[in-house]
């Protein structure tokens, strides 16, 4: 019976494994840009890696695992803001690690844009991010953030507005303005 329920251990290890490195950087991207800070959002990858850990034994629908991570993901990032230790922290200004590395062209519009959706508050943030970053429908996102689909679509819609109020021109693609008075 020992070897059989360590057969067991072990086939449930491999297979959570490779889903971890299978799904690691995505859950990496995508709590970094819940958090907006590369520490926590190590943090949290980890600590949503641990949590499902500890139950993927109870999760029945093994193809629905990305929503739970996700679910994981939200609510630990949530949390986080709400601890009270976390308003004594005081973020320093130059970070000891190197800026991220960049895959492919970038002329600083994506980076400025992260930073513009970096500035909304957390809830909004979130919508955004599942909404348009993991590409999930109105109706995923309701579900892993734990709201009304309607209020994705409201929360949505007010961090679009905001986002397009502070979008300078250099970075709006619809206003070319600025490169007409560059060319004269």
């Amino acid at each position: 019976m020992t070897d059989r329920s360590s057969d067991k251990r072990a086939a449930r290890d491999a297979e959570f494994s490779a889903y971890l490195q299978a799904r690691q950087a995505s859950v990496l991207r995508t709590a970094y840009l819940l958090s907006g800070d590369r520490h926590t959002a190590e943090d949290l990858t980890q600590t949503a890696f641990a949590k499902l850990y500890l139950s993927w034994d109870r999760v029945r629908d093994h193809g629905s695992m990305d929503g739970y991570l996700r679910r994981i993901l939200v609510n630990e990032n949530n949390s986080l803001w709400r601890r009270g230790w976390k308003k004594r922290e005081h973020t320093a200004e130059d970070l000891p690690e190197p800026p991220p590395q960049i895959d492919q062209y970038d002329d600083g519009r994506s980076a400025a844009l992260w930073d513009l959706v970096q500035s909304l508050p957390k809830k909004a943030r979130a919508v955004l991010v599942l909404r348009y970053y993991e590409e999930l429908s109105e109706a995923e996102t309701a579900e892993t953030l734990g709201v009304s689909v309607g209020t994705v679509k409201s929360q949505t819609s007010r961090a679009l507005a905001t986002l397009r109020e502070r979008t300078p021109a250099h970075l709006n693609p619809a206003d070319r303005s600025f490169e007409r008075e560059e060319d004269r």
